[in-house]
């Protein structure tokens, strides 16, 4: 057979070990594969390049894609379903595993309904993917936000300062939760849990009344504040843009300046903000997500092998399955509420 993969939506360590993966279990099973370049954008305009052992020699360590990547999406280009079709039809192609998260895959979904075969491997660094406990990138970013709060308190300790961090996280905290937890913070601000500033403050305030004379407070990009008949499903986003994506998506930015701004002016403690942002997905992959995209990638050469197509590679527990892609459109994976109880206890 001859397969075609593609990199998809935000690039995230780990995506380089999920092609490697792909190739080189599929020339062990007896299959061709070539890639499309800059995700769905190679598909639409049969931008293709070969993949072979040669091209994935010595990938395993690089942060990005070697594929490049785009936010394309088939489905706002005029026939571009058609395109795509048409795409596959030339190359000669009989199966794609496509990488990528809600938006890449959600777009597999449509395509899988209109006759194509493949097999698709979840990548977000949000882990908000349903279907899945741990999507790779996330250990990476969790890890690189930790040692960014690591570094932020003893700055923010020796100014006597309130230090705001933002880190990604468009729907779900889980980065927000394990950096914050992993690396101290104080207060911790998820998507699934608006807030109020009088809240922050009054935590901050207690802290300071026992004696601390600096605060930590990691936000997520996507955590919003609390109407005033809050509920976990209320709230609105704090942008400092309302840009729009391709899938639709406002881009996200800004609650980190903004809330550090209210925190100075009512409490008047010294406070500064940091935005992580793209530093969070670039870099080298932890070795938990070299492993992880190792695994996907075998897995899903596997299920193409098999010919069984309309799949998705999952790690349930420490076992990597697979699950009906379809399974993933429609709902976000949202941080565990006994996990966001635990950080409560943390609260001064």
């Amino acid at each position: 057979m001859k397969i075609g993969v593609l990199t998809g939506g935000g690039d995230c360590p780990g995506l380089n070990p999920v092609i490697r993966a792909v190739v080189r279990a599929s020339l062990k099973l007896g299959h061709e594969t070539i890639g499309f370049r800059h995700g769905w954008k190679g598909v639409l305009e049969n931008i293709t390049m070969p993949l072979g052992r040669e091209e994935v020699s010595g990938i395993l360590h690089r942060g990005g894609t070697i594929l490049g990547t785009s936010r394309t999406n088939v489905y706002k280009v005029e026939n571009g379903e058609q395109q795509a079709l048409e795409t596959f039809e030339k190359n000669g192609l009989d199966a794609l595993i496509p990488i990528g998260g809600e938006d890449t895959l959600g777009v597999a979904v449509k395509l899988a309904k209109a006759g194509v075969k493949l097999v698709g491997v979840p990548k977000t660094i949000d882990n908000d993917l349903m279907g899945t406990d741990f999507t790779f990138g996330f250990d990476t970013s969790v890890n690189v936000a930790m040692e960014s709060i690591d570094r932020l308190h003893t700055t923010a300790e020796s100014h006597s300062r309130v230090l705001v961090v933002e880190v990604m996280g468009r729907h779900a905290g889980w980065i927000a939760w394990y950096a914050g937890v992993a690396g101290g913070g104080d207060v911790i601000l998820v998507p699934e849990h608006p807030f109020s500033v009088e809240d922050v403050c009054a935590q901050i305030q207690r802290r300071h009344d026992t004696g601390k004379n600096f605060s930590i407070v990691v936000v997520s990009e996507g955590a919003k504040v609390a109407t005033e008949a809050a509920t976990d499903e209320d709230g609105s986003y704090v942008l400092s843009s309302m840009k729009k994506d391709a899938f639709g998506h406002v881009m996200l930015g800004g609650v980190a300046k903004v809330l550090a701004d209210e925190i100075e002016d009512r409490l008047g403690f010294e406070t500064r903000h940091t935005v992580l942002g793209h530093i969070q997905r670039g870099g080298s992959p932890t070795a938990f997500d070299r492993v992880l995209g190792t695994r996907y990638g075998v897995r899903a050469a596997e299920l193409v092998h098999e010919q069984r197509f309309g799949r998705m590679v999952a790690l349930q527990g420490n076992k990597i399955v697979d699950i009906d892609i379809n399974d993933i459109s429609g709902a976000i994976k949202e941080l565990d509420p006994d996990l966001y109880k635990v950080a409560e206890y943390f609260v001064d």
